[in-house]
């Protein structure tokens, strides 16, 4: 208990000193990552699979950015390659994997973690699965092929949801 309290600290503290103005949204989803130049990846994709009208809408998300750097991590030419027409389908359902229905704070999912005995499943739009958990000390979403992604930043508050911050791209099956 005294080490999942340890997180939770570390957690929040995380969450406080990334972002203080997280507070005061003013900007839907897109326009808060469009803001972030560690994101333009994610805007071009979100552009190409036609998903910004969806983005933009009442929501709310809870939607687990991958940075730049994340998308870099895959295999050479396959941002490219899904960045063409003839892949939209296969673009959408890799980024809808990354949203989940509703504003789940970082608060609610360490709770979720908590209440599920060190494990929360969470539903994505695409309707996939992504686990959560914690991995020393650090929150961690496990895909549904094993892949796993750090939550880095937390609780980048939206008028339509929340971003989470991740460093590597989940996949579904």
């Amino acid at each position: 208990m005294k080490i999942f309290k340890r997180i939770v600290l570390l957690f929040v503290v995380g969450i406080v000193g990334f972002n203080a103005s997280a507070q005061m949204a003013t900007q839907d989803i897109v326009g808060v990552a469009a803001g972030s130049k560690n994101h333009s990846t994610l805007v071009a994709a979100v552009k190409a699979a036609g998903l910004v009208e969806t983005l933009k809408s009442k929501g709310p998300f809870t939607v687990f950015a991958p940075t730049n750097d994340a998308f870099n991590k895959l295999p050479a030419g396959t941002v490219e390659t899904l960045l063409k027409p003839e892949n939209k389908a296969k673009l959408t359902a890799i980024l809808t994997y990354h949203v989940v229905a509703g504003k789940l704070n970082a608060k609610a999912v360490l709770a979720a973690i908590k209440k599920g005995n060190g494990i929360a499943t969470l539903t994505t739009v695409q309707g996939g699965k992504l686990t959560a958990g914690i991995e020393d000390g650090k929150v961690v979403l496990t895909d549904e092929n094993g892949g796993k992604s750090t939550v880095t930043a937390t609780d980048l508050a939206a008028t339509n949801g929340i971003i989470h911050v991740i460093d590597t791209v989940v996949l579904p099956k």
